[in-house]
């Protein structure tokens, strides 16, 4: 019985480590890049990530691209009154010991705009990071959870 829950355990525990990536582009460490399924023909989507600058000078994220999509861009949610807007923001900038986690709802996420096809839960997609002082990083996002709402809402 001891055996047979350790093997379980130990099955949990690598499991959890093969899908707890990180990434790093010079001072900046990249975690938990990810986004939801999309329904078919919904044009976007969005991908999350936590970015966190572990140096002593500034850095930018300058640029985003993948080719699951036709573009991609950095853009922000905001309230405006009543309103949800989302706008690009062309670049994010990154103080020493900063740390921005992209998520649902309001603050910074990755638009993917012109889907080559719909992101199905299970799979996965490269995605590249340029970095104004830490240069290019290609990272795999995992599409999970539940289903994103159409793109687009607020603009």
């Amino acid at each position: 019985m001891i055996k047979q829950f350790l093997a379980v355990f130990s099955a949990a525990l690598l499991a959890g480590a093969v899908h707890a990536a990180d990434y790093r582009a010079g001072a900046i460490n990249i975690t938990a890049p990810h986004a939801r399924p999309t329904v078919p023909g919904q044009p976007g989507a969005a991908a999350y990530l936590t970015l966190e600058n572990t140096g002593a000078s500034a850095d930018r994220l300058v640029g985003v691209s993948s080719p699951v999509a036709q573009s991609a861009e950095i853009h922000t949610m905001r309230m405006d009154g009543d309103v949800m807007r989302m706008r690009e923001v062309g670049e994010l900038p990154l103080a020493p010991a900063a740390r921005v986690e992209m998520k649902p709802g309001m603050g910074y996420h990755i638009m993917l705009t012109g889907l080559k096809q719909p992101l199905q839960e299970g799979a996965a997609f490269p995605l590249t990071l340029t970095f104004e002082k830490g240069g290019k990083v290609e990272v795999t996002v995992t599409v999970g959870g539940k289903q994103a709402k159409p793109a687009g809402h607020g603009h």
